[in-house]
């Protein structure tokens, strides 16, 4: 009975450590790619500034494009653009993505809602580099005071930022003119 309650004991103990330690973890998760595209932010804008067109280079589209519904309101173009999706899929999941600020050519912000998973806001910056244009993706988000989502925190460049990598090079095959290659 004595190994039992210490089994118990141990098993609290290394929880209850396990959530202290979650606490002392970052609350502000940070992440970002970015790729130089050999075409003028002129032919990049179109794509990253349209959440309609967002599917045509998303790492995400092509993981459930049978179950994932997509749903526009709000403004046509520029601030108020609003996508919802609803994917069964857990890659996938539900959420909204909402165009908050623009500068027409140079960079778009958006809020991006998870459902309880939580929100975050997405960047997608264009800079001129040499011939062509650099495409930064940035990603930053609050944990708040969740020790669990403060480890799971640990993981997001990994997830989030793979996932970017691909995004960016879709957009590059899509915005570089065939010469470009």
């Amino acid at each position: 009975m004595r190994s039992i309650v210490r089994y118990i004991v141990g098993v609290i103990i290394v929880v209850a450590l396990g959530l202290i330690a979650g606490l002392l973890l970052p609350r502000h998760v940070d992440v970002s790619r970015a790729i130089v595209i050999n075409a003028p932010s002129g032919a990049i804008w179109p794509l990253v500034s349209d959440l309609r067109r967002f599917n045509e280079w998303s790492p995400w589209a092509s993981i459930d494009p049978e179950g994932t519904t997509y749903h526009y309101e709000g403004a046509k173009d520029g601030v108020g653009q609003r996508m919802v999706w609803r994917s069964a899929h857990p890659d996938v999941g539900s959420g909204s993505h909402e165009i908050t600020e623009i500068d027409p050519g140079r960079s778009v912000t958006a809020q991006l809602r998870f459902g309880e998973l939580g929100k975050a806001e997405a960047n997608i910056i264009l800079t001129p580099a040499g011939h062509g244009t650099e495409v930064t993706w940035d990603f930053a988000t609050d944990l708040g005071m969740n020790p669990v989502r403060r480890w799971l925190g640990l993981f997001i460049d990994g997830w989030v930022g793979k996932d970017y990598e691909a995004g960016l090079e879709r957009l590059k095959q899509l915005a570089e003119p065939p010469s470009g290659r």
